[in-house]
């Protein structure tokens, strides 16, 4: 590849040989609207959905056949090769490309079109999910509120765009298509490792009614025993809130664990969006929560958990165990995971506007442990170890992700 220095008529980045200028070109040249009507029970056609994240893709086993497809509904076919977009999440990236060998039906109010010859598949298939496309569209769009902003295809086929010559789209696309393909095989490991983990704890620790595990090392005999989860840490507690109205209290070094940093952890905290001061600290019932410890959200993420490898205030949506152990911490950690996936936590939450646990109820909650603490520490490492699998190969998915993007805001005008 080399870099191009003229960045108007060319990209910054491109692949040798190619020189000249790309042409500004309308959309409306390079796609056609298609709106073929079908009846997807008569015709026998899979409903699929439009998604920012996925796509084209099937709707899921949620969604009842018979009561999406009604008398009066109206739903357009999507052949192999074509393209469809959901014009009012066009702005966030909602289009995808039929690349099935087979006909599907969507909404109605989906637009649907195909791509005239001269113009590459491969290329458009990333070029309209891109941040380029998508500062277009949001300049286009039609509506008095951006919460109801429009792309139909009159507005899109009316918008002007740079596009090279078929043999330099066809590279581009190529090239991008193998990123895309390394992604999702890397993508599909890290899914088959979450799945291996979550049968593991299911094998590994005792169902319901049970007190022994299905699974377990060789050596090891002997019921496993129930125990309250505040009877294996030295120190619990929730935190607090500094008055959001003092902005000096969030002015300081302290990091203050929130929902969303949670949320977005896979099970280790390094670091939290905000920060609190001594004095916000002071002035609230939070309270640093040493490096090491686990948290538990109460509140929105209910059940999500999380080691803390930083000392962190947190607000009262945790509640926070303090351990002696390293090693019982970790099988901690793993049993508490096992409830969020399996859902444990919703028998014990408090309804109203928001479904929440409370500091009782995570203090009170059972669990069974093994009776001899080498087993305790084997299936905590074991576990670990596991992680920090997941954790490697989640590294390399976010490191692929990352090079497209720098690719595509340097590949395309």
């Amino acid at each position: 590849m080399s870099i191009n220095k003229d960045s108007q008529k060319a990209p910054n980045l491109r692949f040798k040989g190619f020189t000249d200028d790309w042409e500004q070109r309308k959309l409306g040249e390079v796609f056609n609207q298609t709106a073929e009507y079908v009846n997807p029970k008569d015709e026998n056609l899979e409903l699929w959905s439009v998604t920012v994240e996925k796509g084209l893709t099937p709707k899921t086993e949620r969604y009842n056949r018979e009561a999406l497809v009604k008398k009066n509904d109206k739903f357009k076919t999507v052949k192999a090769g074509d393209i469809v977009y959901n014009p009012m999440n066009m702005t966030i990236g909602s289009v995808g490309f039929n690349n099935t060998n087979k006909t599907v039906a969507v909404s109605g109010y989906y637009v649907t079109m195909n791509m005239n010859q001269g113009y590459n598949s491969a290329y458009f298939n990333t070029w309209l999910k891109s941040d380029q496309a998508i500062r277009l569209y949001k300049l286009f769009a039609t509506g008095t509120l951006i919460e109801k902003q429009r792309v139909q295809f009159p507005t899109l086929s009316s918008i002007k765009t740079f596009i090279p010559q078929l043999d330099e789209q066809t590279k581009i696309g190529s090239f991008l298509k193998n990123i895309d393909n390394t992604i999702t095989l890397h993508q599909r490991k890290l899914e088959q490792l979450e799945k291996l983990k979550q049968a593991l704890l299911q094998q590994m620790f005792p169902g319901k009614g049970e007190t022994v595990p299905k699974l377990r090392f060789a050596g090891f005999e002997g019921d496993w025993e129930e125990r309250k989860l505040s009877a294996l840490f030295i120190k619990g507690g929730s935190g607090g809130t500094p008055k959001s109205t003092n902005k000096d209290f969030y002015e300081g070094n302290i990091p203050f664990l929130g929902i969303s940093d949670i949320t977005k952890s896979n099970g280790f905290i390094n670091n939290t969006e905000k920060h609190i001061s001594v004095d916000g600290l002071n002035n609230s019932a939070a309270w640093v929560v040493p490096r090491g410890s686990i948290s538990l959200a109460m509140y929105a993420s209910v059940g999500k958990v999380a080691v803390l490898n930083i000392d962190v205030a947190t607000s009262q949506a945790f509640y926070n165990m303090v351990f002696d152990d390293d090693d019982l911490r970790d099988f901690v950690y793993q049993c508490l995971i096992k409830a969020n996936e399996l859902s444990e936590w919703n028998k014990l939450i408090s309804t109203g506007t928001q479904a929440n646990l409370n500091a009782d109820k995570v203090k009170n909650f059972m669990l069974y442990l093994p009776q001899n603490h080498a087993e305790i520490k084997l299936i905590s490492a074991f576990l670990k170890q596991f992680d920090t699998t997941i954790a490697i190969q989640q590294r390399k998915l976010d490191q692929l992700k990352n090079m497209k993007q720098v690719l595509l805001e340097n590949m395309f005008i």
